[in-house]
């Protein structure tokens, strides 16, 4: 499956769920409690985050995305901690706060990265429905997708109601459902349970073939549009009515901490499809999104960045021969994680000592290396008739086979002045004699701050002297 980095930026979604502050309380232990056979924790670093549907919200605009965000809260230091939270993130928060009870706290004790203790500050909501789903109605028309994120908290009893009032706009409903009675998701377009969430309504599954039919009776009963369960490290089963299943392997490297991570799953595919992507894309993306957050301690989001290295890994263009478009991409997120990009350019025939020893000094010179490489044409124009020896499929082949190069590209012109007006590389680096005035596409990296650098040329090495040499034997 080929994927790809959505606009994220055009797809505003809508959350409504149960809201939740999740609380941490890190710190060391050295001896155990005189009091009870209990270690005793130093507490030296508190941190709250959004839980429970603020996490699903939280999560969307870390992928850049436009979020509104509805649910219950109360009147408390804990609702002001976790809008505060949202709104610095970017989320247009909807909170209907309620006096007389305590904005849900899960408060997690944690010493050297182990949950030692969790505690929890809950009471079900007596929501306003009727208010509530006012609110959702009116939010309806700004946005591509709803998800109903619930937690079985009290914020939402009115399922059928939000779940019809998208669907009359054509709006595509998601859940990430709880409970044992999944006919109050009745009509969704996709609803996103767990395993164990889903045996707890079919019956066990034995296997693959029985979790697809029993999958495809539970869609026909309940008129879903389709069907996600995810399976922990079997991954993920995507089921639509007149296709195949579609099975995904577990993505994650290393499994840290499943918290959050059902949370990931519902807001990256909501995001996706809010993009305009097709389904079977959108669980990918989800997919990947689900393999990253898994190594992050707690609750957490992943960001855009993230997620398109994620999605170069996959395409096999974390290095190596890409076009334009899939290099502005790997810059971006090189930028993202702070990398000073390098460049140079040249013609690369024959390679030889001289360049390897060139290239590795241009790496030197930042984090990444970007070769642009002559075509055929300009090669010749520039080098005469009988060059290039090799063509320019093969050139960047061997280039990207060095480790000091992490990126290869092809230009069609004389000089690299267009690649570097597009890429803006920190630095640009030329290899010779001349003076820094000399080398093209010089100024061009100068207008918007860059740095221009010359290095030496190794001795006696050289393309044009190695073809004569071959030509005289």
């Amino acid at each position: 499956m080929q994927l790809s980095m959505p606009r994220f930026d055009q797809a505003p979604v809508l959350v409504v769920g149960d809201v939740m502050l999740d609380r941490y309380w890190h710190g060391g232990t050295s001896r155990i409690s005189p009091e009870a056979p209990v270690p005793v924790v130093k507490v030296e670093h508190r941190e709250d985050r959004p839980g429970g549907a603020a996490n699903v919200a939280l999560n969307i605009a870390a992928l850049g995305a436009p979020v509104l965000l509805v649910g219950v809260t109360g009147a408390d230091e804990a609702a002001q901690s976790l809008g505060q939270s949202l709104i610095a993130a970017g989320v247009e928060t909807h909170f209907q706060q309620i006096d007389t009870q305590p904005t849900i706290v899960k408060l997690r004790v944690m010493s050297r990265s182990q949950q030692l203790l969790r505690m929890d500050f809950e009471e079900p909501f007596a929501t306003d429905t009727a208010a509530l789903a006012a609110q959702v109605e009116q939010l309806l028309a700004g946005v591509k997708v709803l998800i109903l994120s619930d937690y079985g908290k009290g914020a939402l009893q009115n399922h059928q109601t939000l779940i019809q009032a998208a669907r009359a706009r054509g709006i595509p409903v998601l859940a990430d459902p709880k409970g044992k009675d999944f006919s109050i998701y009745r009509g969704a377009s996709l609803i996103t349970p767990n395993f164990a969430e889903f045996e707890a309504i079919v019956g066990r599954c034995v296997g693959e073939a029985e979790l697809v039919s029993k999958g495809a009776q539970l869609m026909t009963e309940l008129d879903l549009g389709a069907l996600l369960v995810t399976r922990g490290e079997h991954g993920m089963t995507l089921l639509r009515s007149g296709h195949p299943a579609l099975h995904l392997p577990a993505r994650a490297r290393e499994v840290f901490d499943v918290t959050g991570a059902g949370d990931t799953v519902i807001s990256t595919l909501a995001a996706a499809l809010a993009a305009g992507e097709e389904l079977p894309q959108a669980v990918g993306l989800a997919n990947l999104a689900a393999g990253i957050v898994v190594g992050k301690l707690g609750t957490a989001a992943i960001s855009a960045p993230e997620l398109r290295r994620a999605i170069q890994r996959e395409a096999g263009s974390e290095r190596g021969v890409l076009g334009l478009e899939q290099l502005q991409l790997a810059i971006d997120d090189a930028r993202a994680q702070g990398e000073k990009i390098v460049f140079t350019n040249g013609c690369f025939d024959i390679l030889h000592a001289g360049h390897v020893t060139y290239l590795e000094q241009a790496r030197a010179q930042g984090d990444r290396l970007i070769v642009a490489v002559n075509d055929d044409a300009s090669v010749t124009r520039l080098k005469g008739p009988g060059r290039p020896i090799n063509t320019v499929d093969r050139r960047m082949a061997v280039l990207a086979g060095l480790g000091a190069v992490d990126w290869v590209i092809s230009f069609a012109e004389d000089t690299p002045e267009r690649l570097l007006a597009e890429l803006k590389p920190d630095v640009l680096v030329k290899g010779g004699d001349y003076g820094i005035e000399g080398v093209v596409g010089a100024e061009i990296v100068k207008t918007y701050g860059g740095e221009v650098r010359v290095l030496g040329l190794v001795a006696n090495s050289s393309t044009t002297a190695i073809v004569e040499k071959i030509r005289q034997k």
